[in-house]
């Protein structure tokens, strides 16, 4: 229902995303976009490109007077390190041929991209496989996130740990109960961590990351609430919300794991621990008891906050370099190259995994309510609410 493509180069001019399937009559907010832009690249622990680039997303198409039109929605963000890379990033041949990458770095796309794709210069693997790919992503969620606002669907997340430091075994808050005020003071952390004391703590180990020449990774959270019952199907497998979910955030270039719910937890307990028991109330409707499943049963949302969690690697590009081979010669080397870089990214990461979340939840928006017009929706909406109740 829902297609979106992002395209650009990490060096290149810019990113372009283009969203088709969103209704018409959607009112649209670019500052929402762009702050969602501003947080990405926030976040302790980020690197140089931060200082250069200032994310502002550019309407080309499928916006009028500030609502949607129907048509496809296409974004430019544009990049400022254009200007440095003009030659070596040209789209027109050239009359000096540039340095050529052939020192793979390890933990990245370097050695795979140039196997599969037959280049002999890392440089033209880099550059798409770069994670700058996911400003335009955070821009098409952006645009999700509107439409999602629009029926009362909200996205947060926050840092659960960096390296080691994290909050203890079953302390986190839980994300589904928390007030505005919790978000309010993750936003307002450098680390997107609610608490004061912990965010230092994760402050002083990317600190020591650094002076190692090291990099850290962690674990963020994600968290819909107000999604209603009914998003996917148990029909088909490609149907199931959970594994679109858990598709979209696994897509993000540095997830190395995903888990919905009490995940990898429940695997340890016994079933009576773990399934949620359903409650009706006739004032207020079905819910549950728990919500050790996280909003998904069966494929299906089931009116819980849908949260999920997801792994951060630590970010390959090193201070310190490990060992590397020439792709071209197959010449072992003592150490890689090494580019300006990120020291710790789960911040950042969060944002990124809201604008997913918020793909995948509007793509399942879309397939359950339909409508070419955001009032049609609204009515599709406003009838099946309705039913529910009954």
């Amino acid at each position: 229902m829902l297609r979106f493509l992002t395209s650009g180069e990490s060096h290149g001019p810019g990113l372009i995303v283009i969203l088709d399937g969103l209704p018409a009559g959607l009112p649209f907010a670019r500052a929402r976009i762009d702050d969602d832009l501003r947080r990405r690249q926030g976040g302790y622990g980020r690197g140089g490109r931060m200082k250069i680039e200032r994310d502002t997303a550019e309407v080309l198409s499928g916006v009028r007077h500030g609502h949607t039109l129907g048509s496809p929605i296409t974004l430019r963000i544009a990049n400022r390190d254009w200007e440095n890379w003009q030659e070596a990033m040209s789209a027109d041949p050239i009359a000096e041929p540039t340095e050529a990458v052939t020192r793979v770095r390890p933990g990245h796309a370097d050695l795979t991209g140039a196997l599969k794709y037959g280049h002999d210069d890392v440089r033209e693997v880099i550059e798409r496989a770069s994670s700058r790919e996911t400003a335009a992503r955070v821009a098409a969620g952006g645009v999700c996130r509107l439409l999602l606002d629009a029926f009362g669907v909200a996205i947060h997340s926050h840092v659960l740990s960096v390296a080691e430091v994290g909050y203890p075994p079953d302390g986190a808050p839980d994300v589904g109960q928390v007030d505005a005020a919790f978000w309010e003071r993750v936003e307002e952390s450098p680390m997107r961590c609610a608490d004061a004391a912990l965010t230092q703590r994760m402050i002083e180990r990317i600190l020591e990351g650094k002076r190692q020449g090291d990099t850290c990774g962690g674990v963020f959270e994600v968290v819909a609430t107000g999604v209603p019952v009914g998003l996917g199907s148990y029909s088909q497998w490609d149907r199931r919300l959970s594994g679109r979910v858990a598709q979209a955030l696994m897509s993000i270039p540095s997830a190395k794991g995903v888990e919905i719910g009490a995940g990898f937890g429940s695997a340890a307990l016994p079933g009576s621990q773990v399934h949620d028991v359903a409650h009706y109330d006739a004032a207020t409707g079905w819910s549950h008891l728990t919500n050790n499943a996280g909003g998904i049963e069966g494929g299906i949302s089931n009116g819980a906050p849908i949260v999920a969690r997801v792994a951060v690697k630590p970010i390959p590009t090193l201070a310190h370099p490990l060992p590397s081979v020439d792709v071209r010669t197959g010449e072992e080397i003592a150490v890689t190259r090494y580019e300006r870089s990120d020291v710790c990214v789960v911040p950042a990461a969060g944002v990124v995994g809201e604008a997913m979340l918020a793909l995948a939840l509007a793509d399942a928006w879309l397939e359950k309510f339909g409508g070419d017009s955001l009032r049609e929706m609204r009515a599709n909406v406003e009838q099946y609410l309705a039913s529910l109740r009954r």
